[in-house]
């Protein structure tokens, strides 16, 4: 019998830290692939995390720290119906009120968001696709939704008042 594969880990530093994601290619692939090419084309290095909401999650990948938007890929499909709950320490796609709108931009949960899981395949029911889950450093994500918070670039609150750099996301 072979021995189950490892799965894949990125390795995301911060200005706060450093935290690890183990990524469920299993239940997400889509979602992974999508995220490892971003990974890969250093897409994340030098984005920032702007948008923290203590008790619900911390938000980032999409804008450097001015508030330029990165270019990014084609949206990848929804994948929530098959993936795992958003609960606290959970990685998902974000994505706007298209269910299958997500490329870049994810989210680490800091609680059990349940109202964010698939309940059905129309509307609101689609849910937000998990494609991993930080396997160390979930204190990094607590401090991200710990600090000050307003109206920063584009957004008219919970961005952080100092930026929140992401300065490298890498394979393991």
């Amino acid at each position: 019998m072979l021995p189950a594969m490892a799965a894949t880990t990125v390795v995301v530093e911060t200005d706060l830290g450093t935290f690890e994601i183990a990524l469920d290619e299993e239940r997400a692939p889509k979602s992974v692939a999508n995220f490892l090419e971003y990974v890969d084309a250093k897409h994340y290095d030098g984005t920032i995390f702007h948008r923290v909401i203590p008790g619900f999650m911390a938000q980032g990948g999409g804008y450097d720290a001015k508030y330029e938007k990165r270019a990014v890929h084609e949206a990848v499909e929804n994948e929530a119906d098959k993936t795992r709950k958003n609960t606290r320490g959970t990685v998902a796609m974000a994505r706007t009120s298209d269910p299958h709108s997500a490329t870049a931009q994810f989210f680490v949960n800091v609680a059990d968001n349940g109202f964010l899981d698939h309940t059905a395949k129309s509307g609101s029911g689609w849910g937000y696709t998990v494609f991993g889950e930080v396997t160390s450093g979930m204190d990094v994500a607590d401090k991200m939704v710990a600090v000050d918070t307003g109206a920063q670039g584009p957004f008219a609150k919970d961005a952080p008042t100092k930026p929140i750099v992401i300065k490298s996301v890498r394979r393991k």
